[in-house]
């Protein structure tokens, strides 16, 4: 029974990364709902597992996109920067503060949804004014986004990718120089979020720990995925990354706003 769970967290872990990677989402957004609906993982130990498999998926895609020199450049420096403060505070709050999913699935529709939907409208319909600056948020900006980005992901174990790739590439920078920074920053946070959980599992009560069977199947699924959709990332035209950043955007909040009211 337990390889059967393994098996079937592999394949979600594999098809989410090869749909996620190529516009730097880590899939753990994804993952989240199949672990509540399909797996049955306990809260809080849901957001830990979330961690462990960002943090087993995230060389895959790291892999491929330094091979092709796309890590270099600032933006990764400003994320991390921002991220790895803000996963720690994140993981704190939700170990003693807010256990329950409840609270982040409304955030998420919220934000999510009509982000989405922005983002799809707006590559359909581009503006007719002068296009955005091609810079894109100053960098004290883009720290200060990635710091509450942190915050949010140490709470729900989601890397920030889902949230700081839609914001980005909305404000006009390009996805195939967002994506491998957004994976970056979600790997690194992921590395700080799992070690302090299993800090806090130590001094906390209750399903705290990752679960580590299921957190490693996953990842290796996402190791593979992420590799195989970072590859096929300079394959599709910048419209169609757009256009799938928000999609993906879109259909997170939809998912997570029915399962609000449920």
């Amino acid at each position: 029974m337990e390889w059967g769970v393994g098996l079937a967290g592999l394949v979600a872990g594999l098809l989410i990364a090869v749909v996620t990677a190529p516009v730097g989402v880590s899939g753990a957004v994804f993952l989240l709902p199949v672990q509540l609906s399909v797996f049955a993982v306990p809260s809080p130990s849901v957001t830990p597992t979330n961690l462990l498999y960002n943090v087993v998926a995230g060389p895959g895609a790291l892999l491929r996109y330094r091979r092709t020199g796309a890590l270099h450049g600032p933006l990764v420096r400003q994320l991390v920067l921002g991220t790895l403060p803000g996963v720690v505070v994140g993981a704190a709050i939700r170990v003693f503060a807010i256990p329950g999913p409840a609270v982040f699935k409304i955030l998420v529709a919220v934000f999510l949804l009509p982000l989405g939907t922005w983002l799809i409208a707006r590559t359909l319909l581009p503006p007719r004014s002068a296009k955005p600056p091609a810079d894109g948020p100053s960098a004290r900006a883009i720290t200060g986004l990635a710091l509450i980005v942190g915050v949010v992901g140490g709470i729900y174990g989601i890397g920030g990718g889902s949230l700081l790739g839609p914001i980005l590439v909305g404000r006009g920078m390009p996805v195939a120089k967002v994506a491998p920074a957004a994976l970056a920053s979600t790997f690194a946070t992921s590395v700080v979020g799992a070690a302090t959980y299993a800090v806090l599992s130590l001094a906390g009560s209750g399903s705290i720990a990752p679960h580590w069977f299921l957190g490693l199947a996953c990842g290796l699924g996402g190791l593979i995925g992420g590799y195989l959709g970072a590859r096929l990332q300079p394959r599709l035209p910048e419209k169609s990354l757009r256009l799938l950043l928000g999609a993906l955007a879109a259909s997170v909040g939809a998912v997570y706003a029915v399962e609000s009211l449920v």
